[in-house]
């Protein structure tokens, strides 16, 4: 997946461009950049603004359009008038997700716009906004109008809106009781999303929100789905924020260390593989990896929820969780028992025409039958370990799938297992080719 970053360069990477190449990078995809302006600033203070011409920013888009497929857009910093029309007529006919962070202010005190061009971001780049992320000073510079009781940010935010924008959201609008809260408008509905006040002065929460949210509406999660995960991923990376350069300290993106961002990686890998949807089963699927010599479900890593299929989309539902998964843990750890080695596992849907390919590419394959299954594992609930146990009794090689082919009210099912994740991956890729 290929997401485009169009803004200024920050060079303490706390925002702009270097912020998006590290929150892009971070969730896995490839990041696109064209610049428009060049900017000197610290953690300290804010230096000067010097936009690229016309001419250069036509040029870094025009190389990247005839080159890749795009999958969302993200626009920041535009500073001026010529560059924001250039904008406008490149991207006016896209139909992918764009989400405009309208940056006015640096968090150091340098204005990223001119004043005479305020009228023409509204007039050409608001209406691009899929989702426009403004915060509340920001919203207050667009409409002119201050957020208070009479002037609700329902009513600020339908003032955006009516200036083309799909979706409004004003950020930190309400502080209240240890809680900061951001008001969204879509087309037809509004409600309000709010978390855990952190009272640190930062450097980049607002690049890192508005770049996470274009990251999930390309992956075609919903607005809310979006901004839920946003909200939370921009929290952790305020929490995390270091103060690296003597000034303000600059967020600092969820880092997530070993077997969990392995897991993330290839969650992110599978749900964007090709058709991938065909092999989801109706009861969702879920991706597992273990620590070493795992004990119970609570030592191995995954989903909260699962891997649905919505339509022709394969989204991920729930987040990353130490006893995540119930089922296919349960599989992991009684295959893990007799090979230590397998910490990773993943279910599938059963179809004999997958069933065909993993047996014409020669992996190992076992299998046992449900309907043999004793009553008294039914009444205690152990199917899954009992039906492992019983694939992996006599085999004298290590099986790289287990299946069976369900019971009465059971839907079959095929599980592949590997040492880490990444195995587990190529061994689906070898599958689906």
């Amino acid at each position: 997946m290929n997401i485009l970053s169009i803004g200024g360069s920050d060079p303490s990477s706390g925002a702009g461009i270097q912020s998006d190449i590290r929150v892009f990078s971070k969730l896995g995809v490839h990041p696109l950049t064209a610049i428009t302006a060049i900017t000197s600033q610290n953690t300290s203070k804010f230096g000067i603004v010097e936009p690229v011409s016309p001419n250069m920013l036509k040029k870094q888009l025009d190389s990247i359009f005839s080159d890749f497929k795009i999958d969302g857009i993200k626009i920041g910093m535009v500073y001026n008038s010529k560059i924001i029309k250039i904008i406008y007529h490149q991207l006016k006919k896209l139909k992918i997700p764009i989400v405009v962070d309208p940056v006015i202010r640096s968090t150091t005190g340098g204005y990223l716009i001119e004043n005479n061009a305020t009228k023409d971001f509204q007039k050409y780049i608001i209406p691009l906004a899929t989702i426009i992320t403004p915060n509340k000073s920001e919203a207050e510079f667009l409409t002119k109008i201050k957020i208070s009781t009479k002037n609700t940010p329902e009513k600020v935010a339908k003032i955006i809106q009516g200036m083309g924008a799909k979706n409004v959201v004003i950020t930190g609008f309400e502080e209240k009781k240890n809680k900061v809260s951001d008001f969204v408008l879509e087309k037809n509905r509004k409600y309000i999303i709010s978390g855990e006040k952190i009272p640190k002065t930062n450097h980049g929460s607002g690049c890192i929100h508005s770049a996470v949210i274009i990251h999930s509406l390309a992956k075609k999660k919903s607005v809310k789905e979006s901004l839920y995960f946003a909200k939370k991923f921009t929290q952790n990376s305020i929490k995390n924020a270091k103060k690296i350069g003597k000034g303000i300290v600059i967020t600092d993106i969820q880092s997530k260390k070993g077997i969990e961002e392995d897991l993330s990686s290839a969650i992110n890998k599978f749900t964007a593989m090709k058709e991938i949807y065909k092999n989801i089963p109706e009861c969702q699927t879920n991706f597992v990896f273990s620590k070493q010599k795992p004990r119970s479900t609570k030592d191995v890593l995954g989903i909260s929820g699962r891997i649905v299929k919505a339509g022709k989309n394969v989204l991920v539902a729930g987040d990353l969780k130490y006893g995540g998964s119930k089922h296919v843990a349960t599989a992991l750890l009684s295959m893990n028992k007799k090979y230590p080695e397998i910490c990773s596992a993943i279910n599938l849907k059963y179809q004999n025409t997958t069933l065909s390919k993993i047996k014409k590419l020669k992996l190992t394959v076992s299998s046992y039958d449900r309907s043999k299954e004793p009553k008294n594992v039914k009444i205690q609930g152990s199917t899954i370990r009992w039906g492992i146990n019983s694939a992996i009794k006599n085999s004298k090689t290590i099986p790289d799938v287990i299946y069976h082919k369900g019971d009465f009210g059971k839907e079959p099912m095929i599980i592949v297992f590997g040492k880490t994740p990444k195995d587990v991956l190529e061994k689906i890729s070898k599958i689906k080719g």
